[in-house]
């Protein structure tokens, strides 16, 4: 199906990559089923250490790891994607194509066009169940995962959140009123000052006409479940999935106030994964941005144990 809503892009089958004077490239390249899609290619020096793919939230996109992926391209390669239908990644022409799976062989047409063998996932929310995905079903390009506030089950409470707003509103008539918006869907970050509200909201909307814009396709809205679905509990269960990640080096962050990923949730994965790191980070809900300094510790120590085990193989 032709691709709905798209932002400019050539009409071309091969991939380009295109130098940035922000430190990164940007790289465009093709899905299977033809969607032309987003990541940034930060390469700062040759490195030999696993490469980084940084996968974001559901309706989040590549800029939500401005704030860490310099830092992280200090030793290694660090690449952030933008999933389809978000940032500056194609909107599908079928909507049903918004899955997990979908997004999952995008990654992997993403590591092969960059020929990436092998790179380590940090992924928050959504991006973490694609990680999670990957370690079952493509186990040979993942040498680690660190879970951002997400895990094999999800509490009712922040499933309902998100249905509430998801695709409900696009436009702002002002910058003030968007972070209003931000601050009320958002529960658990009280502490943030109005800076970094701005710098949030800057990093989730794009600009249109100089105001804000929700950058994703609210198409996103039909393959999330229903409020009925969540009420009855027909959600997915990924601990058969998750189980996949035995062996890896695996971490997870949970923000102090998360809706989404339970404390129990937590104690249960390390039960059936024993080398799980675990960390809560303070005065935060759904989900950290992971430039907080306990978040960038467990990215540190996590990283340390990948490189490890690749070192070794």
């Amino acid at each position: 199906m032709t691709p709905r809503n798209v932002p400019a892009f050539p009409s071309v089958r091969s991939s380009r990559a295109v130098n940035n004077a922000s430190g990164y490239k940007q790289i465009h390249y093709q899905s299977n089923d033809g969607l032309m899609l987003f990541a940034r290619d930060y390469e700062v020096a040759p490195s030999k250490l696993a490469p980084l793919l940084c996968l974001p939230g559901l309706t989040r996109n590549s800029r939500d790891f401005e704030t860490i992926a310099p830092w992280l391209a200090q030793t290694r390669r660090v690449i952030t994607a933008d999933f389809r239908g978000r940032g500056l990644s194609q909107y599908a022409g079928d909507p049903t194509t918004y899955r997990p799976d979908m997004e999952l062989a995008d990654m992997i047409s993403l590591l092969n066009f960059l020929k990436i063998e092998r790179a380590a996932i940090i992924g928050t929310s959504r991006g973490g169940i694609v990680g999670m995905l990957m370690a079952a079903f493509s186990p040979d390009r993942l040498a680690g995962l660190f879970l951002n506030d997400v895990g094999p089950v999800f509490d009712i409470a922040g499933l309902l959140r998100i249905r509430s707003y998801l695709g409900v509103r696009s436009r702002f008539e002002t910058w003030d009123a968007a972070i209003k918006s931000l601050k009320a869907i958002n529960s658990g970050f009280e502490t943030l000052a109005e800076r970094e509200w701005q710098a949030f909201a800057e990093r989730l909307f794009k600009r249109v006409d100089g105001l804000p814009q929700a950058d994703y396709d609210p198409a996103l809205a039909l393959t999330f479940p229903s409020v009925e679905d969540i009420a009855a509990g027909r959600v997915a269960n990924l601990w058969e999935i998750f189980a996949s990640t035995e062996g890896l080096p695996v971490s997870v962050v949970r923000g102090q106030h998360s809706d989404l990923l339970s404390p129990g949730t937590v104690e249960a994965m390390k039960q059936k994964n024993a080398g799980l790191d675990a960390s809560v980070i303070p005065d935060r809900g759904h989900a950290p941005f992971l430039d907080e300094a306990p978040a960038k510790e467990a990215i540190m120590r996590w990283l340390r144990r990948v490189d490890a085990r690749e070192k070794g193989r």
